[in-house]
């Protein structure tokens, strides 16, 4: 084990005294320290304003029982999910208008929040209540679990009364007391007394993911901020560090995030945000922003970077990905990476008021935000459009024609195993853009219920690798599992192409009765780009039952035997060859009701298959796929 923090720091005899003070602890200046938000600028201000504003006089809506039990009895997390979501969100808008304006016209409605956000009996949603002993419809009050949103809940509260602590207490004293009363009991004690988290990685019991940095960041936040036991503090603090060093342990030397680039955000962007406070809380003291594997995890956002908010999306990802403009700046400054901070200043150019989304009320990535706006303006953010990339522990590749440019051709593949977080079934996968437009696709995931994260999961289409750019071998679908691997993985790179190949025959059954099937994939690059999809395989019996698919979000149009053109709105195009003698192609019509996956692709995608004409029991399949 390489205990990249704990080793480093717990042993040293000066972490507790090294420790900042609750009272010290001024990480960003609270409504009293006027000078720093009279800097904010105008229009950031106005926005706040107007956010808070649209939230005088709220409601704020119950949650009931029956709502609650929504999730068991029909599967759906949104409604639920969405109101207690929506009343972090709204409190937050309140304070943050608050703070800028200073004149005690929105306390009224933070108190109201605040009091109802302690009387909820649970602070976490329904899909998370399998961590309690006794499961029930209802939570249960009695096992105070620590998951997700329970911690950011606590986080809240406790960035709430720190920026509003003069305030509110002026109001009364019961609404800080309140505060710390059901953090400390819901939050503080279980983090420091229980080990049995999942998440925390003590285990070992299961994969850790994006969990134990999001559920740290925000248990460490509410430490920091409402703890004034200077043993309690410091044991928090150890525990933190421990927790992510199995995380970090499990995080392959190349950084990459295999829940997909939208997952780096809570993945890598909340172990920033630990570090960040481990920073801080200590006087700079606990710093490992030079480790390599920290600057692999950085850089994993713009390898996987395409065009626009277009993102190499495997795994529980959609294709557009909104990332925090200002924590992909700040990460970069800390590693020094100006791809990195580039990236963050030109998602924030690309859409103004990006920085000012709250998404969970994160107000550790809010605060940031604010206070940094201006910094991030003036920074000339040029896109990091990388040539080649290569992670080699998820077995990701990407590569693109020329570096510097989104024009052409742009691939993406992966090998790697059907058992990774938030995983697909989809080894040996690809995607490819024309010009940064999408053409051949991952569909990306739909909107999750109670079917998403268990026994049911594959039981979605979406999953699922007939509906990814794969082979249908004698009727045979990947199968999930971790024994459902890529094997003798290579990846090429050179200057003329950047190429990835595997065998795919682990990753299927048995019943699939396949010898071998080699796959490459390639990025040609002169003299005429193209990309080359070869299929080298071998079965125990002859068949005829082999289809290739091919996901597109864009009406195919055959033409002739063995030519297939693809042409979005902006009429880039690219056209498929392939061998008109061996398959017979046929396209399908996939209707999108998904919410989520309408948002991205609208209201259809289209299959296309190659489906062989003649039994074989060996043979070689090439796709070439070039611009028109």
């Amino acid at each position: 084990m390489m205990w990249m923090l704990a080793e480093r720091y717990v042993t040293d005899n000066n972490l507790r005294e090294g420790l900042l003070s609750r009272e010290d602890y001024k990480p960003f200046p609270a409504i009293e320290e006027r000078h720093k938000w009279s800097e904010i600028p105008q229009s950031l201000k106005k926005f706040w304003m107007d956010k808070g504003e649209s939230k005088l006089n709220h409601p704020w809506p119950t949650l009931t029982a029956t709502l609650y039990m929504d999730y068991i009895r029909t599967g759906n997390r949104v409604k639920y999910d969405s109101a207690l979501l929506g009343r972090r969100q709204d409190l937050a808008a309140l304070v943050v208008a608050e703070c800028i304006e200073n004149e005690g016209r929105f306390l009224d409605d933070i108190v109201n929040g605040i009091w109802c956000i302690c009387e909820e009996t649970f602070w976490g949603i329904p899909g998370h209540g399998y961590m309690m002993q006794r499961q029930d419809p209802l939570p249960d009050v009695s096992d105070p679990v620590i998951e997700l949103f329970s911690a950011e809940t606590a986080a809240l509260l406790a960035w709430t009364y720190y920026l509003l602590r003069i305030k509110l207490d002026a109001v009364s004293i019961m609404v800080g007391e309140r505060i710390q009363l059901e953090v400390k009991k819901r939050i503080l004690d279980p983090y420091l007394n229980r080990s049995d988290f999942w998440w925390m990685g003590f285990n070992q019991e299961r994969m850790l993911n994006n969990w134990n940095p999001w559920c740290n960041s925000n248990c460490l936040s509410a430490f920091l901020l409402l703890e004034d036991d200077p043993q309690r503090r410091a044991a928090a603090v150890i525990k933190t560090m421990r927790s992510l060093d199995h995380y970090l342990e499990r995080v392959g030397s190349d950084g990459g995030c295999e829940e997909g680039p939208k997952y780096w955000i809570y993945a890598g962007g909340t172990l920033f945000d630990c570090l960040e406070l481990l920073y801080g809380a200590s006087g700079g003291m606990i710093d490992i922003y030079d480790e390599p594997l920290i600057r692999q995890i950085g850089s994993y956002i713009y390898k996987v970077f395409i065009d626009d908010s277009s993102y190499a999306n495997f795994a529980d990802s959609s294709a557009k990905v909104h990332i925090p403009a200002e924590l992909a700046y700040r990460y970069g400054r800390r590693i020094q990476d100006a791809r990195l901070s580039g990236l963050g200043a030109m998602e924030q150019k690309r859409k103004r008021e990006e920085a000012t989304q709250l998404e969970f009320s994160a107000m550790f990535r809010l605060l940031p935000a604010l206070f940094h706006y201006a910094e991030i303006e003036n920074d000339v953010g040029d896109a990091p459009y990388i040539r080649d990339a290569w992670l080699d522990g998820i077995q990701v590749m990407a590569a693109r024609e020329q570096e510097g440019s989104s024009k052409g051709l742009y691939l993406a593949a992966k090998g790697g195993h059907n058992d990774e977080s938030h995983n697909h079934n989809d080894i040996g996968h690809f995607i490819v853009y024309c010009n940064g437009s999408p053409m051949i696709i991952d569909p990306g995931v739909v909107t999750y219920t109670s079917k998403s994260f268990f026994a049911e999961r594959y039981t979605i289409w979406a999953m699922q690798s007939a509906y990814h750019n794969l082979p249908i071998i004698n009727g045979v679908e990947q199968r999930e599992g971790r024994q459902h691997q890529a094997d003798d993985v290579h990846y090429r790179q050179e200057d003329r192409l950047a190429s990835l190949s595997m065998n795919l025959a682990g990753a299927y059954p048995d019943c699939a009765e396949i010898t071998k099937w080699k796959r490459s994939i390639s990025l040609i690059r002169d003299p005429q780009p193209y990309i080359e999809i070869k299929d080298c395989f071998q079965l125990q019996r002859a068949s005829d039952d082999i289809t290739l698919v091919f996901m597109t979000p864009h009406p195919p149009r055959i033409e002739g035997n063995g030519s297939i053109v693809l042409q979005d709105e902006l009429h880039n195009t690219l056209i498929v060859r392939y061998n008109g003698d061996k398959f017979v192609v046929s396209a399908e019509v996939i209707s999108l009701g998904d919410e989520v996956m309408r948002g991205i692709w609208g209201d259809q995608l289209f299959r296309i298959k190659l489906r062989a004409t003649a039994a074989v029991k060996q043979g070689e399949s090439v796709i070439i796929i070039s611009e028109r």
